[in-house]
């Protein structure tokens, strides 16, 4: 299914353009300005003037929603990076394949098959290899459970456990965000879907919530969110959940507000002017639940799979736990999204991974050489997946 090349790098560093210039795209862009000459582009000229102010990165301003921008700053690149918000994604994706270039992308998290299966037939008639959700989750819980089924005979069963936190707890969420407050909110809106008994069903956001331990760092809860993205069609496991991890009594606060209406689209008057309740919640959650500059995060990520190989039935569990990096002032979510991004980026850019179509993150961890290859890079940069094998059933 793949191919693999030996080529090795031109003395000329070969050129990476990043869309996206926000807290992920930047870092990204500064990983690969150690190989590539990178360009960064986003509408912002604040934060291209800010980057280009601390490295030799290129910033070009360009509004990334009209196709015939995105084709004029991709036509000279060897690889093209999507870092832009999620509302964008899609359309970014089929700009960049009918301009015949491969992208690794951190934004696209479609979950119908159908919207897969479209836009891989637009890569495919375009030569282009595509590698989707390449963050960290999706991304890297992907890649494992991908690697861990092919180690399999059957796969019964996968567990997400995933959250980004304020290393410090401060009243009233102990929660903040390194990411869009509208993108939390609607986190919060969209029913969770996950398989049960062989079918994909749905359940409230915010819903189902447990408590679990967490030696390191103590008792975090987990509720169901997410919709699994690919997961849900490329993996045959009858039993598959997602759940986000904050500290305790953060889910009963949010369903509050959401239950109360602070959530809601649509406009209320107010003294007679009419206002989005989604709105006015995103503004003061803007600065109430702002990360700031310095603040320390941490990413906490347990992944657990269970299937029968050789008549026995294994448990495969793998933890991640990782921090600020005081050394770079790069936040752990940042780190744990961009690096993983990064270091693929640099896998197709250098032949080191082709396979043209859409390529969520399951599909490189069938490749063991390749898996073997991101975990290791990872390694280097103190993010670090512990591998847990247990025989639970003979």
């Amino acid at each position: 299914m793949y191919t693999y090349s030996n080529k090795i790098k031109d003395v000329v560093a070969l050129k990476a353009v990043v869309l996206g210039c926000g807290l992920v795209g930047s870092v990204i862009a500064k990983e690969l300005a150690k190989d590539f000459e990178v360009t960064v582009v986003d509408a912002n000229k604040k934060r291209l003037d800010e980057l280009a102010s601390e490295t030799n990165i290129k910033g070009v301003v360009a509004d990334l929603s009209k196709p015939e921008e995105i084709k004029k700053v991709v036509t000279d690149q060897e690889i093209v990076i999507g870092a832009v918000p999620w509302s964008m994604a899609e359309a970014v994706l089929r700009s960049v394949f009918k301009a015949k270039k491969n992208i690794v992308d951190i934004s696209w998290e479609s979950s119908e098959r159908e919207d897969f299966l479209a836009l891989d037939k637009l890569a495919k008639e375009n030569g282009v290899t595509a590698v989707i959700n390449m963050g960290v989750s999706p991304g890297m819980s992907n890649l494992i459970v991908g690697y861990v089924d092919s180690l399999l005979d059957k796969t019964e069963k996968v567990l997400i456990l995933v959250g980004s936190l304020p290393e410090k707890r401060e009243w009233p969420y102990e929660y903040k965000i390194t990411w869009s407050p509208e993108g939390l909110i609607d986190e919060y809106l969209t029913p969770a879907r996950f398989k049960e008994c062989g079918k994909i069903v749905e359940k409230p956001a915010l819903s189902d919530v447990e408590l679990i331990d967490f030696p390191e760092i103590g008792t975090l809860e987990a509720f169901n969110t997410g919709t699994l993205c690919s997961l849900l069609y490329t993996i045959n496991a009858p039993y598959m959940k997602e759940k986000t991890l904050r500290y305790p009594g953060h889910a009963e606060k949010m369903h509050m507000l959401r239950e109360t209406g602070f959530f809601n689209k649509e406009p209320i008057e107010v003294n007679g002017v009419k206002v989005r309740p989604f709105d006015l919640t995103a503004k003061l959650f803007s600065s109430k639940l702002k990360l700031k500059e310095g603040e320390r995060d941490l990413t906490v990520m347990r992944i657990i799979i269970e299937g029968k190989k050789d008549q026995k039935k294994l448990r495969y569990t793998y933890n991640l736990l990782d921090y600020y990096d005081e050394e770079t002032k790069t936040t752990s979510i940042a780190r744990t999204t961009a690096y993983p991004c990064a270091i693929v980026a640099r896998l197709v850019a250098w032949g080191e991974y082709r396979n043209p179509g859409v390529n969520p993150p399951e599909y490189l961890g069938r490749d063991h050489k390749i898996f073997k290859k991101i975990i290791g890079e990872l390694k280097k940069k103190n993010i670090v997946f512990k591998e847990k094998v247990k025989v639970i059933e003979e």
